[in-house]
């Protein structure tokens, strides 16, 4: 009854998912090539995720 009122876990994802790019983008800039691939891979794995949920939903 109430479930537009549920956060939505892909959009909360998603929105972790473009800070951690981000971060990442900023990082590889500024020459921080190690910080730069564990971003990458943490971001990776949280599209993984996303990816799941969204073929969970069809």
């Amino acid at each position: 009854m109430f479930g537009f009122l549920k956060a939505d876990p892909i959009k909360k994802l998603r929105k972790i998912y473009d800070q951690k790019s981000t971060d990442a983008m900023l990082a590889q800039r500024k020459g921080d090539i190690k910080t730069y691939s564990m971003l990458t891979a943490e971001a990776e794995k949280l599209w993984a995720e996303i990816e799941q949920l969204e073929a969970g939903k069809k």
